[in-house]
This record gives structure tokens, C-alpha cells and sequence, in this order.
């Protein structure tokens, strides 16, 4: 069976440690550019089309973690390929439904020129709607995450946190983090690179060391 040219492309997208492709695009608060969000980080997501059920449930749960977001400097800019007028008008029902504030700006794609740049439609599940993908942008306009879910399930708006939380620790003291980690939590040790590293690792182990390349220990403490 002969391949069609759309299925022979490799469609390119963005990657983790690559610049987030810069844009400039109208949302519900007006002409908005990547470039704006500079110094912050950003939570930017796709949702597959307004005035859905499940996009619905989304839009409510990212409106309720804004707050905690604001406080990690962390903004939220949603995207779709409808209207900025349907925007507007769900948005609107959205408040007046569930009396809930959408505090956020949402692109409106209908060209689908942001969508393509960051790989948000895939056309095995949909060509007209976006999937529900989220970029999270680091302050210099680095990707440092990607998350894609299928347009049937709804995100959990806490992993966003969690994840933002965990980042912004690995920036600030140079560790990873373990499986299901919270703040507070302990933090995974580099893992020593040479020989003589990890015996001295392991002579000054302690309790916080299982293994030479898995030792933890507490922010704050040495």
C-alpha cells in the first residue's frame, strides 16, 4: 500500500531544552508575543475546542491553581484553534455557570499557527481540534516540559504544580527529584561522575545514601 506525503513527513517539533518557537497571537486580553513572559515562567496549554464538557472541568481546575502559580511566578496562557469571540463568549458562560473567574488570557488559533509550531494537533486523533498538550516555559524561554494527553482525558492540574515545583528546586539548588515528590520532601543527589567521587560519597554516606549513585538528602540541610 503506497504512503500518502502526510503520512511520509516526520512532522518536527519543539524539544525539551530547545527555545520555545517565539509568536505573536490574539488572545482574550488582547496581542499577547511569547516575548512577554520573559523573566517568568509560563504554563502554555491546549485545550481541544470551547464549550466541551471536559475542556470545561480543565478551564475551572487551571482558574483554581492561578493563584498558586502567581506565586511561583509561574503565568497560564490556554490556546485553540476557535475564535477569540468564542473564547470570550465561553468564557463568559463559564463564570456565569459555575461562578468561577477565568483569570488567564487564551489564544485564539484559527490559523493554527501557534498550534503547529509546538506540535499540538495530531491528526491521528484529530485535524481540526488540538490535543491537550502543556509547555512548560522557564524564564529565558527554555521548554523544560512537555505534557500530551488524548482529547478524552482531563489533566490533573496539581501534577502542573507539582512538576513547576520541582523544576524551580532543581534550578535553585542543583538536585533531582525522586518519584512523587513534593516540597519539603528529600531531593535526589547527583551521582558521582568518577571513582575516587564515589568512594568519597560513600565514606561520608550516612543514612541519606542506599547505594554510591543513590544518595538523598533534605533542602536546607548540608
Amino acid at each position: 500500500m503506497q504512503q500518502t506525503v502526510e503520512e511520509i513527513i516526520v512532522p518536527i517539533f519543539p524539544r525539551i531544552g530547545a527555545k520555545a518557537p517565539e509568536f505573536e497571537a490574539q488572545t482574550t486580553h488582547g496581542q499577547l508575543k511569547l516575548s512577554d513572559y520573559r523573566g517568568s515562567w509560563l504554563v502554555l496549554f491546549s485545550h481541544p475546542a470551547d464549550f466541551t464538557p471536559v475542556c470545561t472541568t480543565e478551564f475551572i481546575a487551571f482558574s483554581e491553581i492561578a493563584m498558586e502559580l502567581k506565586k511561583r511566578n509561574t503565568d497560564l496562557l490556554g490556546l485553540s484553534i476557535d475564535s477569540v469571540y468564542s473564547h470570550i463568549a465561553w468564557v463568559r458562560n463559564i463564570e456565569e455557570t459555575f461562578d468561577v473567574k477565568i483569570p488567564f488570557p487564551v489564544i485564539a488559533d484559527l490559523d493554527k499557527r501557534v498550534a503547529s509550531a509546538y506540535g499540538m494537533i495530531m491528526p491521528g486523533e484529530s485535524k481540526t481540534e488540538t490535543s491537550r498538550c502543556v509547555y512548560v516555559i522557564d524564564p529565558d524561554g527554555i521548554i523544560r516540559a512537555m505534557i500530551y494527553y488524548p482529547l478524552t482525558t482531563g489533566r490533573n492540574v496539581q501534577e502542573i504544580v507539582r512538576l513547576i515545583d520541582a523544576l524551580q528546586t532543581t534550578d535553585k539548588h542543583r538536585v533531582a527529584t525522586p518519584a512523587n515528590w513534593k516540597p519539603g520532601e528529600a531531593v535526589i543527589l547527583p551521582p558521582p561522575v568518577t571513582q575516587e567521587m564515589a568512594e568519597e560519597r560513600m565514606e561520608n554516606a550516612g543514612r541519606d545514601c542506599a547505594a554510591w549513585y543513590f544518595c538523598k538528602r533534605t533542602i536546607g540541610k548540608n
